[in-house]
């Protein structure tokens, strides 16, 4: 079994797709083509996706059972002890932008300072 699955591509390459592989849902292609076609299928998602995004998975004699593939993804496969393993580079955490410490004296400390 073969999935593709597409982010931000253009609609022809999604036309293309469906010759060899149903569309279930907009954007995740499912079939089960030879391994000559899916490696025709896969570079034509690579040539033509442009900017957009591409998965794809299919059945292997692993332990996992399957593998995958990315093109321009920010979580790519990494192998662990012979598992396929997704990894997510770390995000760095964004800070509010501090707006800098007023000068003077507060609100506060001046109805103070004058109630006395």
């Amino acid at each position: 079994m073969t999935v593709i699955v597409l982010s931000n591509c253009p609609t022809g390459l999604r036309g293309y797709l469906t010759r060899w592989l149903l569309e279930v849902s907009p954007g995740v292609f499912v079939g089960n083509p030879s391994f000559r076609i899916r490696d025709a299928l896969w570079s034509e998602v690579q040539q033509y996706a442009r900017d957009g995004r591409a998965l794809l998975t299919y059945t292997t004699d692993t332990e996992q059972g399957y593998t995958f593939e990315t093109h321009d993804h920010h979580w790519q496969p990494a192998d662990h002890e012979g598992i396929t393993l997704i990894h997510r580079p770390t995000e760095q955490p964004t800070t509010p932008a501090r707006t800098p410490p007023r000068k003077g004296w507060s609100t506060t400390a001046k109805r103070r300072r004058y109630s006395r």
